[in-house]
C-alpha cells in the first residue's frame, strides 16, 4: 500500500472519533485498498487477454468503490453520513462478490483469481457489517 499512504496522512478520523476500523489507515480501508489493486490487475488481464469489457467494467467499478467510499467517510459531517458511507462500501463488497462469481462461472476468470477477490470482498464486508452494527446501536 505504498502509494496508498498519501491517503492516510493528516486524515481526520471522521465524526466523533470515527470508526477506527474503517478510517483511512484502519483495517477495512487497508483491505479494501488491497482488494482494489487486485481488481484493477484482474480487470486489466480480462480486457487485454480475454477481450472481456462489460463484466470486467462492473467488477472494476464495484471493486474499487468500497475503498473510495471508506476514504470519503473520513469527511463525514455527521454520524448518519458516516454510517451511510460505510453501508455503501458494504454493498459494493457484496456486488464485487457477485461480479467475480459471474466471471468465474462464465469462464472468463480463473477460479483461483475469482476466489481471491471473493475472499477479499467478504473479509472487508465482515468488518464493515460489524462497524455498521456498532454505529447504529
Amino acid at each position: 500500500m505504498a502509494n496508498g499512504n498519501r491517503l492516510v496522512g493528516g486524515h481526520r478520523r471522521g465524526v466523533a472519533g470515527g470508526e477506527p476500523a474503517v478510517a483511512n489507515g484502519g483495517a477495512a480501508f487497508k483491505l479494501a485498498y488491497a482488494m482494489a489493486l487486485k481488481v484493477v490487475k484482474i480487470c486489466e488481464h480480462l480486457r487485454s487477454e480475454k477481450r472481456e469489457y462489460v463484466l470486467s467494467r462492473q467488477l472494476l467499478r464495484s471493486g474499487t468503490s468500497a475503498g473510495a467510499n471508506l476514504a470519503e467517510s473520513g469527511g463525514a459531517v455527521s454520524g448518519a453520513d458516516l454510517s451511510n458511507k460505510i453501508a455503501i462500501a458494504y454493498k459494493e463488497c457484496q456486488e464485487t462478490k457477485y461480479w467475480a462469481t459471474l466471471l468465474v462461472d462464465s469462464g472468463y476468470l480463473a477460479g483461483a483469481s475469482g476466489a481471491e477477490i471473493i475472499a477479499s470482498a467478504d473479509e472487508v464486508a465482515r468488518i464493515l457489517y460489524a462497524s455498521m452494527r456498532t454505529l447504529r446501536h
